[in-house]
């Protein structure tokens, strides 16, 4: 016992030498490192001291730090400490939402509200014809369009390719499409075979600012910034078209509302146009209406209806979009959830792909008995919106129409369902009846509302601004249909919208404006595009009539085999034999216009 009470007194006697001694320590490094004539408590970030060094606590005021020499201090800064690093974690945030990268583009990236139509900005050309956010971010945009030009290497042939030869020298382009990277890599590929561009968006959100900023730097007239309101919207459009001593003579659309304006603005400027190229479903189906009423007098090219556009923009591109868009604007997690997809076309077929291989339950709604037929090979279930609205979880239109989400399916929606459109058109949601004293509208984030309803229900609903006071409609004019935007500029009795009223929907595109789409899909698209101008415009008077044309077998195969190359893919090639015995071409095309891929 005598040895316990021994050895319990030695370990005390250690234990109590080892703190004096962590005290003494911890005084002798105070008296080195903090100066006693300083009472400078208000320290920077690096002259504090690290949570290492505070460990044990000490009852003197704390002191500023001084360094025997430089290179203690410096080793010390390395460590920043508490403060310091909510000081740096707030610099990293403030950062991240400076950025100027595909996905910040998507977020409000500058704090100042004034209207770029109100702002005097000159390039480092000296050139003012162009009204874009902010011409400074242009440096950003430089690098956004040279990391889709890596993943657009078939555009870039293209571009190398023809450049000597000049094919669209005297072609004066005006465009309207959605001002993205991708996008201005097209751009700039007219404008190396010798073509004039001017530009303007075909989506109030879809822009990315420092991009628009990069083309106006070059010296592209570009007309376009995220978040224009509707007055904006048709000012852009006709920015680019009215300019003293310049009229375009070919016409690259996403919509059709640039066409429209032209047609119904300027049509001495409309009957000059040489070729009309239209990519999108909308656009293409205005094109038809304007040929069915007599009224189309230049040749237009469908390039919607192209393979490499239908089956690879709208099908595969739609397929990856649909989930990042979902995911970046609500966080959602898809196993198990019940969606709803309206409409099985190529871009619904992409939708329910992807959330079916991420475990969702998705059934789809068809007017069409072949698609509807497709989607029950596919295995899901062909229902009414009506039947199933109540259980719910996503809704996904993607159809072209008009009121495919009712007021009235809104209202029986279940609490946190998530509402989008992933079609062109910005009908396909009621949207404008939920701008009702009865509900609230709460913006969570850039891009998605909730709508409020007096029992606390909330709808998520994506790509609408909270803030837009405009509403779209239809007008019929000789049987052809124009989506209009009222704003302000319909005041005019002049203006193709007068006459709207401001009773129908509104709803924007998901993957556009909520985030950004696979780069190799749009560079496809983008070639199609190029190569329907570059025939347009080259053709011989009397190839193509005033209708609508689609785009040549030939140039379809063309624009897939320039890009095989990156996936090493070698075709293989017909004999003599076997080529007439199929009655083809060595070299194509290899299939008859009526082939379904």
């Amino acid at each position: 016992m005598t040895d316990t009470v021994v050895d319990s007194k030695a370990e005390v006697k250690q234990a109590t030498k080892y703190v004096k001694e962590t005290e003494n320590v911890a005084e002798k490094y105070s008296a080195l490192t903090v100066s006693k004539n300083s009472s400078d408590v208000n320290m920077n970030v690096g002259e504090m001291p690290s949570a290492a060094f505070t460990a044990v606590p000490t009852l003197k005021s704390v002191k500023k730090i001084q360094f025997a020499n430089t290179e203690d201090k410096q080793e010390f800064s390395k460590y920043p400490t508490k403060a310091g690093r909510r000081s740096l974690s707030r610099s990293i945030s403030q950062s991240s939402t400076d950025s100027y990268s595909s996905a910040a583009s998507y977020t409000d990236s500058s704090d100042d509200e004034t209207s770029p139509r109100d702002k005097a900005q000159v390039n480092t050309h000296g050139s003012s014809d162009f009204c874009v956010k902010n011409i400074k971010q242009a440096e950003f945009g430089r690098r956004e369009i040279e990391i889709a030009e890596q993943d657009m290497s078939a555009l870039i042939s293209l571009r190398k390719r023809a450049q000597g030869e000049k094919p669209l020298a005297g072609a004066k382009i005006v465009g309207c499409t959605h001002i993205t990277a991708q996008t201005a890599v097209l751009i700039e590929t007219l404008v190396a075979l010798g073509a004039q561009c001017r530009w303007t968006a075909c989506n109030i959100y879809s822009t990315q600012n420092e991009v628009a900023a990069a083309l106006a730097e070059t010296g592209v007239p570009v007309f376009a910034w995220k978040g224009e309101s509707e007055d904006d919207f048709w000012w852009c459009i006709d920015r680019c078209v009215n300019t003293e001593g310049w009229q375009a003579n070919m016409i690259l659309d996403d919509g059709g509302d640039l066409t429209h304006w032209v047609y119904k603005k300027y049509p001495s400027v409309f009957k000059k146009v040489r070729g009309i190229v239209e990519e999108s479903v909308t656009g293409v189906h205005r094109l038809y209406q304007l040929s069915k009423a007599g009224k189309l007098c230049v040749p237009a090219m469908n390039v919607n209806d192209s393979v490499t556009k239908q089956k690879f923009d709208n099908l595969y591109c739609c397929r990856e979009s649909i989930l990042d868009g979902l995911k970046r604007t609500t966080d959602i997690m898809f196993g198990g959830k019940q969606v709803v997809v309206c409409g099985y076309g190529e871009v619904g077929k992409g939708c329910c792909t992807a959330l079916k291989a991420l475990g969702a339950i998705v059934c789809i709604t068809e007017i069409d008995p072949i698609c509807a037929l497709q989607a029950c090979m596919d295995g899901f279930r062909v229902v009414k919106l009506s039947e199933v609205i109540r259980q719910m979880d996503v809704v996904i239109t993607c159809t072209g129409n008009k009121n495919v989400v009712t007021r009235e399916q809104l209202d029986r929606m279940k609490n946190g369902c998530i509402v989008c459109n992933m079609g062109h058109s910005n009908t396909e949601i009621d949207v404008a009846s939920l701008r009702s004293p009865e509900l609230t509208w709460e913006r969570v984030r850039s891009q998605v509302d909730h709508i409020i309803w007096p029992d606390g229900k909330r709808v998520v609903l994506l790509a609408e601004s909270a803030n837009s006071s405009c509403v779209l409609s239809v007008h019929t004019t000789a049987a052809y249909l124009y989506p209009l935007r009222a704003g302000k500029i319909n005041a005019d009795p002049s203006h193709p919208g007068h006459k709207l009223s401001n009773s129908s929907p509104l709803g924007r595109l998901l993957n556009l404006s909520c985030s950004t789409v696979p780069t190799f899909v749009l560079s496809i698209t983008a070639t199609t595009q190029a190569l329907a101008l570059i025939e347009l415009f080259n053709a011989p008077e009397g190839r193509y009539k005033q209708d609508v044309y689609l785009l040549p077998k030939k140039m379809d195969e063309y624009v897939a085999s320039l890009h095989l190359p990156n996936f090493d893919a070698h075709l293989t090639e017909l004999s003599d034999e076997q080529a007439k015995y199929m009655g083809l071409n060595k070299n194509g095309p290899f299939k008859p216009n009526y082939y379904r891929y």
